[in-house]
């Protein structure tokens, strides 16, 4: 699947350029497709650069989280959950533990911790997964659509870029992100549930599913009767308190059973290290392509399409202005966020656009940026139905983001 997804993108950005070229008179479209490929290039040892720091921290606090026990522990809580969604993983791995640290940490928009953590996570799966190496198991797409479903629930850095161009209430879009990414998620574990065949109706799966969904909606219910400066201050202190009391908690309790805890966490960043350098290939192979697939115009075209059927079907135009975030978030968050400052610059903070684009931000991921992290880290080549179900996921939230913006903003 990656190998042809790759293939596709030169051969759609080649269509497009030669389209260009031919039919726009842009004989400087190719011009941007070399500077697009070395552009990614160097973006990629950048990204390497900040995963090595990153990494090689949060590797280190996780071997003396390892070596106390603790991610033993809340594999033993979950287990029950896990033996339905992940039936390959034995009772007690410590990849469970793990898998629950990282979406712990997306949740609060802990995304320097959720990669470590996630990378772990894999690496852990990756060691079930020992006769097909090359292919993806079961539990490590379970894995990847979820984090690739945007399972964040304190989106503050959306929250940050609304304040920066001056909206009056830079939290309106919380309830908005908050429903469109319980769609994404929902469906990203659904898509997964039917490849695999899980039984989702089993009590256990329902008991967890429905304990989580009251969870939800008690803490939406109490950040609705708050101000917004109330909510972005809490938010702000949940995620950073959170992450403290995680770093604190690890060296705590790794005292308190002697573990020699510098030792440990040297150990821990050595294998950070090691992970983080052999990222590189995959991010450089994914993020080129990405970059030439941007230069080439295909997305713009697409969008023009896009533009051209809604007002030849007689519809509400006015989502297509937020149309560009969307088409662009699955291939690099960065652009993404540039296009949502350029919506938000363009037609005001809160117009219906900004609002759609805040809330497509924050409700989708990544994808592959994500496939190639997490598959690259252990050297999966075969995707299986991964890329489908992240990407059917992606679209769920763009589709739920739209509906929930018309709903709440008219």
């Amino acid at each position: 699947m990656l190998n042809l997804l790759w293939l596709g993108f030169f051969l759609i950005a080649a269509v497009s350029a030669i389209f260009q070229w031919l039919v726009l008179d842009r004989p400087d479209i190719f011009a941007q497709l070399i500077a697009s490929l070395f552009d990614m290039a160097d973006l990629s040892v950048q990204l390497m650069l900040l995963l090595f720091g990153t990494l090689t921290l949060w590797m280190g606090f996780l071997r003396i989280a390892e070596a106390a026990g603790l991610v033993q522990g809340l594999a033993r809580l979950l287990g029950p959950l896990f033996r339905r969604l992940m039936p390959g993983v034995p009772v007690g791995h410590p990849a469970l533990g793990l898998i629950t640290l990282n979406f712990a940490a997306n949740a609060l928009g802990l995304d320097n911790a959720a990669t470590p953590i996630g990378l772990r996570a894999m690496h852990e799966l990756q060691s079930l997964n020992t006769s097909t190496p090359q292919t993806a198991s079961n539990a490590q797409i379970l894995f990847l659509v979820l984090n690739s479903s945007s399972l964040t629930l304190l989106p503050v850095t959306i929250f940050m870029y609304r304040a920066q161009q001056g909206a009056p209430d830079p939290t309106l879009v919380f309830l908005p992100i908050l429903l469109a990414t319980s769609v994404s998620t929902l469906v990203g574990l659904l898509s997964v549930a039917y490849m695999q065949r899980l039984k989702l109706y089993d009590p256990v799966v329902l008991a967890w599913l429905g304990t989580g969904a009251l969870a939800l909606g008690s803490f939406m219910a109490l950040l609705a009767g708050l101000s917004a400066t109330a909510v972005a201050a809490l938010s702000s202190l949940m995620g950073n308190l959170a992450l403290f009391g995680v770093i604190i908690a690890f060296l705590l309790v790794g005292a308190y059973k002697r573990i020699p805890v510098y030792d440990s966490f040297i150990e821990g960043a050595r294998d950070g290290f090691d992970v983080c350098k052999n990222l590189l290939p995959y991010l450089v192979a994914m993020l080129c392509a990405v970059g030439v697939l941007r230069a080439s115009g295909a997305l713009d075209l697409l969008l023009d399409g896009i533009r051209w059927a809604v007002q030849l079907a007689g519809l509400d135009g006015r989502f297509v202005d937020a149309l560009p975030t969307a088409l662009v978030k699955p291939f690099s968050g960065s652009a993404a966020r540039a296009l949502l400052i350029e919506t938000m610059q363009h037609s005001g903070p809160d117009s219906f656009a900004s609002l759609l684009a805040a809330t497509v931000q924050g409700s989708t991921e990544t994808t592959f940026y994500v496939l190639a992290v997490y598959f690259g880290a252990v050297g999966i080549q075969r995707a299986r139905h991964a890329v489908g179900c992240a990407l059917l996921a992606d679209l769920a939230g763009v589709l739920a983001s739209i509906a929930v913006c018309y709903w709440f903003f008219g």
